[in-house]
């Protein structure tokens, strides 16, 4: 029976959620998106705010960007006023932050964290609580935010996972160290230089044997010349013999079905 390899312990981090109304968009950011009056202008403000101006040439800040616009774009759609505007889109930054945090599989943590942020939204119970969002509002977020970023959960968690490449050395006691590697450049070059060097030389040396095996072609030729017809005519005796064998063995075949019928 293998044994279970044991498992990797995942590093565990408190999320306690809070009021988060004008955390990451404040009245004067509320302001300007809703003067914005084209889809250019709102993904322009938020790479200016949030750090994403190089979202043309980073895939990464090319999904946020995308993520938080579209937040944006739904409340807009919803009339969601400005503090709840800027909840959710609070609410939407902190679960990506914590879905991103860790390479590990924190799917549950961040689901349950997302509904505790919701609750601080939705119920009136302060200072920890606040009711911005009806019911209604509360099932609109929710299922938006299933259907949208939980259900891409794995694409986001791979998108925004660091790739770690393990450089590994290992060195024994009485083995001397492995040189350092030549830079490929360097040693391209060198090998050309001797292939180059090299094929100058078998050159010549084929230009000298052609030269001296002149003389002895014409004697090779004329041995080859005389073994081909020896080989052709020994050939032509055996096809001749192989191809009588054939006919009577035919025959044969032909004279038995007549001796059955007599």
């Amino acid at each position: 029976m293998p044994q279970d390899l044991p498992k990797v312990s995942q590093p565990t981090k408190e999320h306690k959620a809070i009021i988060c109304i004008w955390a990451d968009l404040t009245m004067t950011h509320m302001d300007t998106i809703i003067n914005c009056t084209s889809m250019e202008e709102i993904q322009s403000f938020i790479a200016e705010s949030f750090g994403l101006a190089d979202w043309h040439d980073n895939y990464r800040s090319a999904i946020v960007l995308d993520l938080f616009y579209y937040t944006l774009q739904f409340a807009i759609d919803h009339h969601f006023s400005k503090e709840q505007t800027s909840a959710f889109f609070s609410i939407v930054k902190k679960t990506h932050e914590v879905c991103t945090e860790t390479p590990f599989d924190n799917l549950e943590i961040c689901y349950n964290y997302f509904k505790e942020l919701i609750l601080c939204h939705a119920v009136k119970r302060p200072p920890w609580s606040v009711n911005i969002f009806s019911p209604e509002q509360v099932h609109l977020v929710t299922e938006y935010v299933l259907t949208t970023y939980f259900k891409h959960y794995k694409l986001y968690k791979y998108a925004f996972t660091p790739l770690v490449k393990l450089d590994l050395s290992i060195s024994y006691d009485g083995v001397p160290l492995t040189p350092e590697p030549v830079d490929v450049c360097e040693e391209t070059q060198e090998f050309e230089t001797e292939a180059i060097k090299e094929s100058e030389d078998v050159q010549g040396e084929c230009v000298e044997v052609e030269e001296s095996a002149k003389p002895a072609t014409e004697e090779e030729n004329a041995v080859e010349r005389e073994l081909r017809q020896i080989v052709t005519d020994q050939l032509s005796v055996e096809i001749q013999k192989l191809k009588l064998s054939i006919s009577d063995q035919i025959q044969s075949n032909d004279d038995e079905p007549s001796k059955i019928l007599t």
